[in-house]
């Protein structure tokens, strides 16, 4: 089987050389091979997918017309609602909790007969940036299992990395597709905010959030995009706009693009050198094919991080609040030496919360909580959401001379599981390069770069204008096209 592609994979399955229940037996069989160390999933649907894999068999084989991606596995971030599987967020108060629904992405992956395999890890309500916080465990990076996959998607990517699904569903608050896409050396897109419908998303911070596809190749992503993209009613950050023609516009020619540089980026004092020199062999080969290379600044990107950080929390402090124990999901058991004295009612809210969450979590409420409070809320959330608007007027005015802005997607290489953790500030600036696409709301992709010297695979971004992902999808094509690039799957 060719499996380096949703088009290799596609081709084989409507040539009937590979069955679909073929396709997924080899899927499910490397998960149970192999996921016990990784830890990508936090659950399985494997005989619902066997069947699900028999009845696609059984209409190719009658004549009837299926969508190109029918009968193709996939694996999807446990922060989307489903109604088969448990939707946790990673999370112990939401332990074993079935969604009465499903999230929009999901209805539309159920409408192109993919076959869901199973729910993947993240960190707990995707607040984290190395799968460390979830309540199921650490997830580990396929290529060297005492690092990180990268968070929060860090189950998705990891699935991708390891060969447990050729794509997978992850969502991206500040870098959560785009880190771990880089440091399991695998693609991904965070696209335009409202490009995909969040109905059916956990919020944590809902004017961030984005779903958005993993693949081995930059046709994957497009593909993706294609399925679980469009407008949606039930959401009201839904664009209703048109879809473009990813897939087709990836071969155009885009030789007349102008790429941008932002200089500041490249000297940052933590950026790895290796990551640094691999930005600039890019910059060499977009030169050689033909692309304009131009100068940037972003004057405002330096406040990205402590811009994030107040949004970002804050928003969590509301949307976090409805899991009290009281509606769904863990519920604290409160006697009368347990309440000391409160009632009943106030005592249970309080011990489940405090049992239900994880440290992490906890800091992100007290901090949002204490920035909306009426001491502080204009003096660091009003002001925040100032210093968002300029950030993407920064970006609006880049994007006036220039396709797309390339740099890191992060400043190091895969870190060691353990050596941030406990360091919230260290973690926190893993974003540094990521957290200003949700901030401003535009698209980002992150696409393997090469190699560092420590075997880990390295990844580069490529930022565009909102509703640019055909061209941006375009401009990443054909740095790989040019490098003959072809995915590597860990364990073989």
């Amino acid at each position: 089987m060719d499996l380096t592609s949703l088009k290799q994979i596609s081709k084989q399955l409507a040539e009937k050389t590979v069955s679909c229940r073929e396709l997924t037996r080899y899927y499910l069989d490397r998960i149970a091979k192999y996921d016990p160390a990784v830890n990508a999933f936090v659950s399985l649907d494997a005989d619902h997918a066997m069947k699900s894999a028999l009845r696609i068999d059984e209409l190719r084989a009658s004549g009837q017309s299926l969508s190109p991606l029918a009968g193709i596995p996939i694996s999807i971030k446990d922060i989307l609602c489903t109604k088969r599987l448990p939707t946790t967020c990673g999370s112990k108060i939401l332990n074993g909790y079935i969604s009465p629904f499903d999230a929009d992405v999901v209805e539309r992956l159920n409408r192109a007969d993919m076959i869901i395999l199973g729910k993947t890890n993240l960190d707990e309500f995707a607040m984290g940036g190395s799968t460390e916080t979830s309540a199921a465990g650490s997830s580990k990076n396929p290529w060297d299992l005492s690092r990180t996959c990268g968070g929060s998607s860090g189950g998705s990517a990891a699935a991708v990395a390891a060969g447990f699904s050729p794509v997978s569903i992850g969502t991206d608050t500040g870098g959560s597709i785009r880190q771990p896409a880089a440091f399991c050396g695998v693609c991904g897109l965070k696209p335009t905010y409202g490009r995909v419908s969040r109905y059916g998303l956990v919020a944590y911070a809902s004017s961030l959030d984005q779903a958005g596809p993993f693949g081995n190749t930059v046709s994957d992503l497009a593909i993706m995009l294609e399925t679980i993209g469009g407008h949606d009613g039930r959401d009201s950050t839904s664009l209703n706009l048109p879809l473009d023609d990813y897939s087709n516009f990836l071969e155009s020619d885009s030789k007349t693009y102008t790429i941008g540089i932002v200089p500041e980026h490249l000297d940052s004092p933590g950026l790895d050198p290796e990551i640094k020199q691999s930005i600039l062999e890019a910059i060499d080969v977009y030169k050689k094919l033909g692309f304009r290379i131009q100068e940037l600044v972003l004057p405002h990107h330096r406040y990205a991080i402590p811009t994030y950080y107040i949004v970002a929390p804050s928003e969590a402090s509301s949307n976090l609040s409805r899991f009290d124990g009281a509606h769904y999901g863990f519920r604290a058991k409160v006697d009368k030496a347990t309440a000391a004295g409160e009632s009943a009612l106030v005592a249970m809210y309080k011990h489940s919360r405090s049992q239900g969450f994880g440290i992490e979590v906890k800091r992100r409420i007290m901090l949002g909580t204490y920035t909306l409070s009426a001491f502080y809320y204009d003096a660091y959330y009003l002001k925040a959401l100032r210093v968002r608007r300029l950030i993407r007027n920064d970006y609006d005015r880049a994007f006036e001379s220039v396709d797309a802005i390339l740099g890191p997607t992060t400043p190091t290489p895969a870190f060691r599981l353990g050596e941030k953790v406990n360091d919230p500030v260290q973690m926190y600036l893993e974003d540094l390069y990521t957290v200003s696409a949700n901030l401003a709301g535009i698209p980002a992709v992150s696409i393997p770069s090469g190699l560092h010297s420590t075997g880990l695979p390295l990844g580069m971004q490529l930022q565009g204008a909102p509703l640019s992902e055909a061209k941006l999808l375009s401009i990443a094509n054909a740095f790989h096209r040019e490098m003959s690039y072809q995915p590597r799957v860990a364990f073989g």
